[in-house]
């Protein structure tokens, strides 16, 4: 059994089980680009746009170029959002999600501790010393622990809102230093 010509150039579709006699090159053209609002692109314009998209890997800290207000706007808000982004309907109680978070038994309270712990470390970045540290520390720990309690340890992770305190504690700090 031999086969022609015919068949050995022809491309076969594994899926379809149907032949294809059209022979593509990178040289030829396979007819216009079409975008997606069915106008023509150029192929000229549309290698150029190539030689210009290139992604950068690994140049530089997204967050380390922030001036300290940025940094001190950033722990404040990361500090409203885990203790009093929401109001309690019917109430005058706030809470955030570190309350909310802190109802998954022990992950959830393992989480938050970590997102606190990097508050401090924040601040420490700022240039806090170390009986300031200490206190947020201090605050963490308390919330952490008290916060592995079911039930009770998170209504007082709601009430205590140590990152908060951390926070005012470090802006009292702050206040008091001399401008640069």
């Amino acid at each position: 059994m031999t086969m022609s010509d015919d068949d050995s150039l022809a491309r076969r579709d594994p899926r379809s089980g149907r032949t294809s006699r059209a022979t593509f090159s990178g040289s030829e053209a396979r007819g216009p680009i079409i975008d997606e609002e069915g106008r023509e692109i150029r192929p000229e314009t549309l290698e150029q746009g190539f030689r210009e998209f290139r992604f950068e890997f690994g140049h530089g800290n997204p967050f380390g170029n922030l001036t300290r207000e940025q940094r001190l706007a950033r722990l404040e808000a990361i500090a409203k959002l885990l203790d009093i982004a929401f109001i309690l309907p019917g109430t005058n109680i706030r809470y955030g999600i570190d309350g909310l978070i802190g109802l998954i038994p022990v992950v959830g309270d393992i989480v938050t501790t970590a997102i606190s712990l990097w508050l401090v470390r924040e601040a420490r970045v700022l240039g806090a010393p170390w009986y300031i540290t200490a206190r947020m520390l201090g605050n963490v720990a308390i919330d952490g622990v008290v916060g592995m309690v079911p039930f009770a340890g998170d209504a007082f992770d709601v009430m205590f809102r140590a990152n908060m305190r951390n926070v005012r504690l470090l802006r009292r700090w702050l206040d008091k230093q001399p401008r640069i």
